[in-house]
């Protein structure tokens, strides 16, 4: 008889989503991080193979856990918005391996006065092994920008950033004394935290008057004897629609 020695069993690798640490260290940090993010969202909202996250633990490396970064900001050109099933699952990483070996192309750092030359010099050194296209920091509390490109020889510093454009982004940047700002390739410029949150209130109450616009044109569309279906093409709702709205 002979014996079957079974290989030892490999222990499953845990890639951890979080250190514990907050996104941001202060409330300037985070306002950067959160415009810089939103507004790469709408840039691409159009393209479902676009992925941009913040604050996301990259694995560049399969069975390595302790080689992990995780940039404010990252952008992955070719990799789906979402995963999973009819792509509604939110990926809890960013897993290089099950991406199809696809790594971030381009990355934004926000600096905040925690952070420290050696932790920046580090992230440098990861960008640049593993195979960022374009990595950008921006300094708020000093006004200061930098930007590495990707060549042959890997990430070589970009020796002038004002109207520098991102090659893969196409987004504008425009460093002055005031501070920075950012443009889309439409040259509309990037809204600021603020900004996205009265204007997500302006559209909400834009929508609400519309709805209640469209409610109050029924009885009258009704009295001048159009038909149910005639409303209904008039306004943009379904016949279902107006019907219900007119019992109301």
């Amino acid at each position: 008889m002979v014996l079957q020695i079974q290989p030892p069993t490999q222990p499953e690798v845990i890639y951890p989503d979080s250190d514990g640490q907050p996104i941001a260290n202060n409330t300037i940090q985070f306002g950067w991080i959160v415009e810089i993010k939103q507004n790469l969202d709408w840039l691409f909202a159009d393209d479902p193979n676009v992925f941009v996250a913040g604050d996301l633990f990259w694995y560049p490396v399969e069975g390595r856990n302790k080689i992990v970064n995780a940039p404010d900001v990252l952008v992955v050109l070719g990799r789906p918005k979402g995963v999973g099933v009819a792509r509604r699952r939110h990926r809890l990483c960013y897993q290089q391996w099950k991406e199809e070996g696809v790594a971030p192309q381009v990355v934004f750092e926000i600096l905040s006065p925690s952070n420290t030359q050696t932790e920046m010099d580090k992230k440098l050194l990861f960008y640049d092994r593993y195979g960022v296209e374009e990595y950008y920091i921006y300094d708020p509390e000093r006004n200061n920008l930098h930007g590495w490109l990707r060549s042959e020889d890997g990430l070589d510093v970009i020796p002038q950033m004002e109207d520098w454009v991102s090659p893969r982004l196409k987004i504008r940047f425009a460093p002055s004394p005031e501070g920075l700002q950012l443009y889309r390739p439409d040259g509309k410029r990037f809204l600021t935290y603020t900004e996205i949150s009265r204007n997500a209130e302006q559209e909400r109450q834009r929508a609400e008057l519309a709805e209640q616009a469209r409610r109050d044109a029924i009885p009258r569309l009704l009295q001048m004897n159009l038909t149910i279906e005639q409303i209904a093409q008039a306004l943009g709702l379904s016949v279902e629609e107006v019907r219900s709205l007119a019992q109301e």
